[in-house]
């Protein structure tokens, strides 16, 4: 069966909202919400495609945009690429041209809606940032905190907190006033046994390889409505991640760092290898700064994950 290329928008109006279309009655996967596109023909540039699409579609001409995330999809009658871009400038008001309902959806809503499920992995890079910052080892309780608030005063919305160091009480202790200063503000990803996922119904987790490995054959440990991560440094544990379920994962080293500087970095082309093969949102992580997110995107990376990259400084 031939795969069929479709080019999908998500689409921010200027208050970040995302703009949904709900598919015709009579359409494949009827009446569900979609990210607005269609078909890319044969020999057609993907952001042409776009172009063409949402001018038809809603009526607008499209002034920037850039890639997001492919999504291979196998329908028992469909077999589908879902070329994803990220539109972030455009003319014109976005009407439904073809009689289609439109909705503008706050980025935590979007998993309210119903989509086709094909869709899963887009409603996540959509919720998600650029940038995924992860605490340093060597700070005291009262440190991190510190930096936490710093970090959320400059608008950093996903967090792990990290600190291999610390006692697990230590660290619990920690984590329930991370997770106090994060609410309504950031995501906040905690590290762990999994047997303390009932104590912290409001954080996402964030697996380390060797849990990845542990329990992928056990499936996603609980619902999806709760965000869960996963750590991976080679196409294995990306598969790993893909059949547990996670929502996104974080790809390292790709470059060399100080903290494991006997792990050989991916490098740029590996990883972007790598991440075309994923049907997850990536974070590229290892020797980064603000200024790589960029070139991660152009790799196909949802941006980057840091640790002093991203940790606020004074």
């Amino acid at each position: 069966m031939k795969r069929v290329h479709v080019a999908a928008a998500v689409i921010r109006g200027g208050d970040g909202r995302v703009l949904l279309a709900r598919r015709p009655d009579d359409k494949h996967q009827g009446g569900l919400w979609e990210f607005p596109g269609g078909k890319v023909e044969e020999g057609e540039p993907v952001f042409e495609a776009l172009a063409r699409e949402l001018h038809e579609e809603l009526g607008i001409v499209v002034r920037a945009a850039q890639p997001l995330i492919q999504i291979p999809h196998d329908y028992p009658d469909k077999h589908v690429l879902l070329d994803v871009w990220e539109v972030t400038a455009f003319d014109g008001q976005p009407h439904g041209a073809e009689g289609q309902p439109l909705a503008w959806a706050a980025a935590r809503q979007l998993s309210e809606y119903e989509f086709p499920a094909a869709n899963a992995p887009i409603v996540a890079a959509a919720r998600l940032p650029e940038h995924y910052l992860i605490t340093p080892e060597g700070l005291s309780a009262q440190e991190l905190l510190t930096g936490l608030k710093r970090a959320l005063e400059r608008g950093v919305r996903l967090i792990q907190l990290r600190a291999p160091a610390m006692f697990d009480a230590q660290y619990r202790d920690l984590a329930v006033d991370a997770v106090g200063l994060c609410a309504g503000r950031a995501q906040l990803m905690l590290k762990g046994p999994l047997e303390w996922l009932g104590d912290f119904p409001s954080a996402g987790w964030h697996l380390s390889s060797q849990q990845l490995r542990r329990y992928v054959e056990h499936g996603r440990p609980f619902p999806p409505e709760r965000w869960l991560a996963a750590s991976c440094h080679n196409a294995e544990e990306l598969v790993m991640a893909e059949q547990m379920g996670v929502d996104f994962v974080t790809l390292s080293p790709v470059l060399p760092t100080e903290t494991h500087p006997e792990a050989a970095p991916l490098g740029w082309e590996h990883a972007r290898e790598l991440t075309q093969g994923c049907t997850r949102p990536v974070f590229f992580l290892g020797g980064l700064a603000p200024d790589g997110v960029m070139r991660a995107r152009e790799c196909g990376a949802q941006g980057i994950a840091a640790i002093r990259g991203l940790w606020p400084q004074g």
